[in-house]
């Protein structure tokens, strides 16, 4: 009787919330193509290093990303993609929720919207000549080695959609893959949210002008 109660309980609960649209019925919107850019764009930098200090670092990260971003995926080492991770942590980025079909590099037709209004707000004045990562991840379910490739693939398929519909430069647009590394949802490997691409536009932050 006490758990008849509760799953009715449940159920009256449950209810209410769709008609309030309070629950979780439908999937979030994607962000448009104005909410990406805006999510993109360079942020002032803070004061923690001087200015010498700061130029030094950014001129280090120029050389670096000069260096690898015209790289496919595949061609990047261990240690750079770790380097670019590490300089990614620091830059505008946003997740898409970029999503692909299990064990595929093609882009799922729930996510055409979504890369569609990436590629608007790459075109945008604002982030012309910037580069611009996109980071590829899959689920847990695999070998690492599987994954690895996987999320390249998955990467290089982005940005190859992006430089064909939408003439987008492909030296701008770096490529790079991290497997089963970086789960989103962690306490759920195999959860769709983990196959993703994630954007982050690696151009050196410039501090705000008065």
């Amino acid at each position: 009787m006490l758990r008849t109660f509760r799953q009715l309980t449940v159920a009256l609960v449950a209810a209410v919330l769709a008609s309030t649209g309070l629950g979780p019925i439908s999937a979030a919107e994607q962000p448009t193509a104005a909410q990406i850019l805006d999510a993109l764009m360079p942020k002032p930098l803070t004061r923690s290093l001087s200015a010498p200090a700061r130029n030094a670092s950014d001129q280090d990260e120029r050389r670096f990303l000069e260096s690898v971003r015209t790289k496919p995926a595949r061609l990047l080492s261990p240690g750079e993609r770790a380097r670019v991770a590490k300089i990614a942590r620091e830059k505008p980025s946003i997740d898409l929720e970029i999503n692909f079909d299990y064990n595929s590099a093609a882009i799922s037709r729930k996510a055409l919207k979504a890369v569609a209004e990436l590629g608007k707000a790459l075109s945008s004045s604002e982030l012309k000549g910037n580069v611009v990562l996109l980071a590829g991840h899959t689920d847990g379910k695999g070998s690492d080695e599987y994954n690895q490739g996987l999320s390249e693939r998955r990467a290089e398929a982005i940005k190859r959609y992006l430089v064909e519909k939408f003439g987008l430069k492909a030296e701008n647009l770096m490529a790079a893959g991290y497997g089963k590394t970086q789960l989103k949802n962690a306490s759920d490997p195999f959860a769709d949210a983990n196959r993703r691409v994630q954007v982050v536009n690696m151009e050196p932050s410039k501090e705000a002008r008065n």
